[in-house]
């Protein structure tokens, strides 16, 4: 079968990087040194017997994969991934064959996966304590058991991602999509968890002020979590784009900060007062109460912290590389700085669930548009366009792109 694959070694990591410097970032996905590119691969097959095979429909493009495809991500998650892989790990298809121990599911089950490759996929017990305590998708064991190193499908070698119109899902990673909702909307399933993820571990109070960096696909939808959880929060974004500005508006932010205007929006909102050191960037003393980084770069991790309040806390959704911080308002402000990664249980409603049945079940219900952030479908020969577009939203006027199959 035809699958989007991707590998690099370490010479064509730096030489890849060396001619992306001089003719672009076409070098990446064409050429004598493209990370990427359709391959011929067998179609998979049950590993063991908890596992299913699932027909894929669609496959959401991240803005992970983006960087994975132009090496952008940090050496030091490389233990953690094995090449080559097919990638893809926004994924809702059809169940066509299952195991003999999967009871739960049967043939024509149209699900949702979670991509996280965990203890219980790769047979490991006891339960690291990550896996017990509810967050399996930051296990302790992505490089051991009986899969190859991975810390979710898309980035194993073993396993299939989603870019291929067959994979293979352990039966732990499956959740039903309820009827009616839509198969665009259920790819949104993987992004609209880590949103909510990140709201539940960092969750705002009515009348609080939180700030939201980056209005693309997950700053989108952490702006739709808060206003659904907590209906009375002030919500404000910084994005340069007008486009996706306008898309953060639509789904209830309260308002849209200028760049050029921060520090003296930050102080028109929460009545934070603003101070010029000698040298410097402003800071800001008072300010939000929670601040949503889905950037994750220098600039915007030390902005943050310089627009965040005392006692604040700032979650880092983004994914970026090293990073050059200036940890002054760290100390002076009390704040607190948490990595945000992957969804897990949490207490909702009374119940102890997993982000993937609430994020469904708030999709059925309308509480999050998720599916008017599907603007763009692909099928896997057009994949350089995908990636195209990808590179230039603002132009495109897309938000989320996703790649088809079987349709």
């Amino acid at each position: 079968m035809k699958a989007l694959q991707f590998s690099v070694t370490v010479p064509k990591f730096i030489a890849a990087k060396g001619l992306a410097a001089i003719f672009g970032k076409r070098v990446y996905y064409q050429g004598p040194l493209k990370t990427i590119q359709i391959a011929d691969i067998p179609e998979p097959t049950l590993p063991t017997k908890d596992w299913v095979k699932i027909k894929t429909i669609y496959c959401g493009f991240c803005g992970s994969d983006l960087n994975l495809i132009q090496l952008h991500d940090s050496p030091t998650a490389s233990p953690f991934t094995s090449f080559p892989c097919v990638i893809g790990h926004e994924i809702v298809g059809e169940i066509i064959e299952t195991g003999s121990d999967v009871n739960e599911f049967k043939s024509g089950d149209i699900v949702a996966i979670n991509p996280g490759l965990a203890c219980e996929a790769r047979k490991i017990s006891p339960l690291c304590p990550a896996c017990s305590s509810g967050r399996a998708s930051n296990c302790e064991n992505f490089a051991e058991g009986d899969l190859p190193p991975g810390m979710f499908t898309g980035i194993n070698s073993g396993i299939n991602g989603g870019f291929a119109p067959y994979l293979v899902a352990h039966k732990t990673q499956l959740f039903p999509v309820p009827k009616g909702l839509s198969l665009e909307a259920a790819t949104m399933t993987e992004p609209l968890a880590v949103a909510l993820q990140a709201v539940f571990d960092n969750m705002p109070k009515e009348g609080e002020k939180a700030l939201v960096i980056g209005g693309g696909v997950i700053g989108n939808l952490i702006v739709q979590s808060i206003r659904a959880l907590v209906p009375g929060c002030i919500i404000s974004v910084i994005e340069p784009s007008s486009f996706a500005a306008e898309f953060a508006m639509k789904v209830g932010a309260d308002e849209i900060i200028l760049s050029k205007d921060v520090f003296q929006e930050t102080a028109r909102i929460t009545g934070a007062k603003v101070y010029k050191p000698m040298l410097g960037m402003e800071i800001a003393m008072g300010g939000f109460n929670q601040i949503y980084d889905t950037v994750g770069h220098s600039s915007t991790l030390n902005l943050s912290m310089r627009l965040l309040s005392a006692m604040g806390t700032l979650s880092v959704v983004g994914i970026g590389g090293d990073v050059k911080l200036d940890l002054t308002p760290l100390w002076l402000k009390l704040q607190k700085i948490q990595g945000v990664y992957a969804y897990g249980m949490v207490t909702y409603d009374g119940k102890y669930r997993h982000v993937f049945n609430i994020a469904l079940e708030m999709m059925a219900r309308t509480d999050i548009q998720a599916d008017i952030l599907v603007t763009h479908k692909f099928d896997i020969e057009e994949y350089r366009r995908m990636i195209e577009v990808n590179m230039n939203k603002e132009k495109h006027r897309a938000v989320k792109t996703v790649m088809a199959f079987n349709e």
